[in-house]
């Protein structure tokens, strides 16, 4: 075999490519958002203010997160009675730069350590995934600002994109449809459908149509995240079913009349418009010469209207085996 040399003698070769290595690029979070990865760069303190949510970071790391789609770290706390309502005003009026409200709370016994870093992670994580969320709009980062809960469990930000990855596949796997995250939802009536469990049940109690995902999920005291799970799954059984809104009603388009104000097709007045001035309430004689004008063209329906979404359970059925055919 001859062997080709490419770099003339004499000479320095040329650097080598950097080649990025594989166990580096899947220790990353996977790029969900480069302003947040500059900022964890720069050890950088403050709120980044994203469309669906914000991130509090103290030295690059999170420290909380808010969004208005995930209860916060007060629900959690108060719904199922770990906090009572009078403790946890009074720690929220008195908190202030040096005295955050967890702070207050540990020092006062009111709450375990323990209880209150795992209620506080599942918050964070809880309204990061929307925070995180694909967005229109750029996010600001707002230098020095912190947030009045105190910085009680950081979170690497390689790990926080980690998670959301790992929450955005799972509900995948679970329902490719993303309608049940938003939309309101309510119980599919199906004739044969496995029993849900007790969890699952709760979600269908307040299944009314009206309430979606994030609003259950704020009036059980239960993580966004998880009833975003349980509401997958429903649907997945046929148990649950997303209402989307029809289309408004469609407009013709401008310069023509309506379609119920044309001359029927096959009328004297549409076939000759020289017959409109005989035919039973026509114009008259001494009307003007519009009549001499031909008449208006009937527009034809216009493309790409969009049709009603079906919350039919057979779809649903359907859908299902769908899916199972094309995983094969």
């Amino acid at each position: 075999m001859t062997a080709v040399r490419t770099t003339p003698p004499g000479t320095t070769p040329p650097p080598r490519l950097p080649v990025r290595e594989k166990s580096a690029a899947q220790g990353q979070g996977g790029g969900l958002s480069p302003m947040l990865n500059r900022l964890a760069a720069e050890r950088a303190t403050g709120v980044l203010e994203r469309e669906r949510g914000s991130l509090y970071l103290a030295e690059g790391r999170v420290v909380h997160a808010e969004s208005p789609l995930a209860p916060g770290l007060d629900v959690l706390l108060l719904t199922h009675g770990t906090l009572s309502p009078a403790v946890w005003q009074d720690a929220v009026e008195r908190a202030d730069e040096e005295y955050d409200v967890t702070r207050l709370l540990l020092d006062a016994g009111r709450v375990p350590r323990g209880a209150l870093e795992l209620c506080h992670l599942e918050a964070v994580f809880d309204a990061a995934y929307f925070a995180l969320a694909p967005s229109s709009t750029p996010g600001r980062f707002h230098y020095g600002a912190r947030h009045r809960l105190g910085a009680l469990s950081p979170v690497p930000v390689g790990a926080l994109e980690r998670e959301t990855l790992r929450r955005r596949a799972l509900l995948d796997r679970l329902w490719p449809d993303p309608a049940t995250d938003g939309s309101p939802l309510r119980r599919a009536e199906t004739v044969a459908s496995p029993a849900p469990t007790a969890r699952q049940s709760a979600v269908l109690a307040l299944a009314d149509g009206i309430r979606t995902a994030p609003d259950i999920a704020r009036e059980l005291g239960r993580q966004a995240f998880h009833t975003l799970v349980d509401a997958r799954r429903l649907a997945a059984a046929g148990l649950l079913t997303a209402l989307v809104p029809p289309p408004g009603p469609h407009r013709l388009p401008t310069g023509f009349p309506p379609r119920h104000a044309l001359p029927a097709t096959g009328s004297p007045t549409a076939a000759d418009p020289a017959a409109a001035a005989h035919a039973p309430g026509g114009p008259a004689a001494g009307a003007p010469a519009a009549a001499g004008l031909p008449a208006p063209p009937v527009p034809d329906a216009p493309q790409g209207i969009a049709l009603p979404r079906v919350n039919d359970p057979d779809i649903t059925l359907l859908k299902r085996l769908r899916d199972a055919l094309e995983a094969l």
